[in-house]
């Protein structure tokens, strides 16, 4: 969910799942407010300027090439800050999240800047009988958003059908190798503790923070998540009638994701301070789909 910059969850215990998707919109639903509010979303950047766009998307923009015209839905969108990023890049955008205060922080936002974005409360499973298959161009997912699908089978499916044939699908996401590290430690090694693979059982962790500058305090903290190996995801979207177009890894990600072992770049990217090239951080898919 995008957030994007999501969606980073760090990982303690492994319990049997319950609801998670109440669970995790109850989290959401809390730090709403908080993310708008926190400069590390830019809503004020959005509306001095009508050419800003979001973190994220600038760095997707190389990779991301020429979308005008098209007919695009992004998946977990969370307070629509790319989304609306998208539209200013001359797509047609429609938001998709769980969370009804992350949308309406988002459709509020939309409706000051005179956007012309629609945002969709459904979960990502959903989200074909919601909007309809074979309706789009393009599938965008952000940073954080699959560490919160059980299942990356059943979002590869979702995926492809949502697209008309040849559309496609972008998204960077977290590393799964990134996802697997030991929190912080005091002797710097990088320690893989968490399951690489998808597991049936959810991670779950009290995580009473979130991922971006703020001074604000939250109740709803637990939170489930999984992780989903690079091989996986890519068979997964092969399996649904994908074919993969562009896979690059990157030596970088858009928020802190080892606090204290991390530096800021000038783009506003986060690597590793101590030779950064020893551990994927991030990468960028994209697939087409068949015709």
């Amino acid at each position: 969910m995008a957030g994007r910059e999501a969606r980073p969850c760090r990982r303690s215990m492994f319990l049997a799942m319950d609801d998670y998707l109440g669970i995790n919109r109850m989290n959401w639903d809390e730090r709403a407010s908080a993310h708008a509010a926190s400069p590390d979303y830019s809503l004020s950047s959005f509306l001095e300027d009508p050419t800003f766009l979001s973190r994220v998307v600038r760095f997707d923009l190389p990779l991301l090439g020429d979308i005008g015209g098209a007919c695009g839905v992004h998946l977990q969108c969370h307070i629509g800050t790319d989304t609306i990023s998208l539209a200013r890049l001359g797509a047609r955008m429609t938001g998709v999240d769980l969370s009804p205060a992350s949308l309406a922080v988002a459709r509020n936002l939309a409706a000051r800047l005179g956007a012309d974005v629609g945002f969709v409360e459904s979960d990502v499973y959903q989200a074909v009988k919601v909007l309809g298959a074979g309706r789009f161009d393009l599938v965008f997912t952000g940073i954080g958003a699959l560490c919160w699908l059980p299942s990356v089978e059943r979002w590869a499916a979702v995926v492809a059908e949502l697209l008309v044939p040849g559309g496609r699908l972008f998204i960077r996401e977290g590393h799964p190798m990134l996802w697997t590290l030991e929190d912080a430690r005091g002797d710097g090694l990088l320690v893989a503790e968490y399951p690489y693979f998808e597991l049936d059982e959810p991670i779950i962790e009290e995580a009473p923070g979130t991922y971006v500058e703020t001074d604000r305090t939250f109740e709803h903290n637990l939170i489930h998540c999984w992780n989903h190996g690079l091989g996986e995801i890519v068979t997964a979207l092969l399996d649904a009638g994908m074919e993969i177009t562009t896979l690059v890894e990157h030596d970088s990600v858009p928020w802190e994701a080892i606090p204290g072992q991390m530096e800021r770049d000038e783009l506003g990217e986060w690597r590793l301070i101590d030779r950064p090239w020893r551990l994927p951080h991030s990468y960028t898919l994209q697939a087409s789909k068949r015709c």
